[in-house]
């Protein structure tokens, strides 16, 4: 038999800072593929031909950006780290900040360079610093990228550049930058200082930098994210914020210009904002399972998983957890086995069902602890 356990109303404010402004339905996004995607459970909420494969341009760089932060973050190198700029490096065309054959920066200003000018003499530069060539980076490049289950991508170098017939092979998807956006953003929070930045200066203050991405300035919230553009891509964009502890990516490409990628973005974004919500369900209070024959009388439970919901905001404020529990456990218990259910609601829908584990392992009681505990009985009813 199981019990109902406690039932508990999560009053949650309403956000109700934005508006709902747009049905997915209803969007006209100006561009090949869209996407809008919510970063911490990987949801689509809106999509546009997103698994179609087009050439990035410089959103490319995103996936740079992720295996230089791993390799930061595995202590493969450090912020400081001093990088020397290869000819191959300093002959790079398109966006760069004019690396000379011999100059070394680090890789602070480095990654600051690429995140906020997508400097691809200094994209190539980490490549090299990293892997030994920029080859062997674009390996490791489409490695990742078959981790992370992104199958419409094929690098071909980590710039973004095609303007040789090799690079006609360079594409990826809509879907798939969301992919990678997300991993950067949720897993390296480290990078949003960099993407984040508007105005700013390496070489000693003398060389000025400026954000390729006019919503770092102009859209609330905003954590990023790249930017791109090459006459075969068109207007690329991933494009990353953060309100009332949700963040969203919004990728565009292909778009007929600039403002048009930034208009796409921000509508997506807005859209997401003004229709979705994420809620962290929680126990309405310490939950406990009796243990018969167990050294420890009772185990706690607990949600097996701390996996945030996204909802339609408009079910924010009438969440509610339903706990249910078995009634008694046998000894021994081990760690993470089940002991029941907590249920989210809005109303009578069910929005998840999340199962509740033990907390902790609880062993069974040995012939001498039961024979213990009787003489200890005994003694004190003398």
């Amino acid at each position: 038999m199981k019990r109902m356990g406690w039932i508990l109303l999560v009053a949650v404010l309403a956000l109700g800072l934005f508006p709902v402004k747009a049905k997915a339905a209803d969007m006209q996004i100006e561009a090949k593929s869209a996407i809008l995607m919510e970063v911490a459970t990987g949801q689509v909420l809106y999509e546009q031909d997103a698994n179609t494969p087009l050439p990035p341009a410089s959103v490319t760089k995103v996936m740079t950006m992720l295996l230089i932060m791993e390799a930061i973050d595995g202590g493969k190198i450090r912020w400081d780290d001093m990088v020397t700029a290869s000819e191959e490096a300093a002959a790079k065309g398109g966006s760069q900040i004019y690396l000379k054959v011999g100059e070394q920066m680090s890789v602070e200003d480095m990654v600051k360079s690429i995140a906020v000018s997508s400097a691809n003499d200094c994209a190539c530069a980490m490549a090299e610093h990293i892997a030994g060539s920029e080859a062997a980076f674009v390996e490791q490049m489409n490695t990742r990228a078959r981790q992370l289950g992104m199958n419409d991508t094929n690098f071909v170098n980590c710039t973004g550049l095609d303007d040789s017939e090799e690079a006609k092979d360079h594409k990826t998807s809509a879907y798939d930058i969301a992919v990678m956006s997300r991993e950067l953003l949720q897993n390296h929070p480290d990078i949003k200082k960099y993407t984040t930045i508007w105005m700013d200066t390496v070489r000693g203050g003398t060389f000025g930098l400026s954000n390729t991405n006019k919503m770092v300035r102009f859209y609330s919230g905003a954590t990023g994210l790249k930017t791109g553009f090459t006459s075969g891509a068109g207007f690329c964009l991933s494009a990353s914020a953060q309100r009332e502890g949700m963040e969203l990516v919004a990728v565009v490409m292909g778009s007929e210009t600039s403002p048009k990628r930034f208009a796409a973005c921000k509508s997506l974004l807005d859209y997401g904002f003004a229709n979705y919500a994420l809620i962290q369900p929680e126990m309405p209070e310490k939950c406990f399972v009796p243990v018969k024959l167990g050294k420890n009388d009772t185990v706690s439970a607990v949600p097996a998983q701390q996996t945030p919901l996204l909802i339609d905001k408009g079910q924010k404020s009438s969440v509610s957890t339903e706990v249910e529990l078995d009634e008694a456990v046998d000894a021994p218990v081990s760690k993470g086995q089940r002991l029941g259910t907590m249920t989210v609601k809005s109303g009578q829908q069910v929005l998840a069902q999340i199962p509740l584990v033990a907390e902790k392992a609880v062993e069974k009681l040995t012939f001498g602890d039961i024979f213990y505990r009787l003489l200890e009985k005994l003694t004190m009813a003398k």
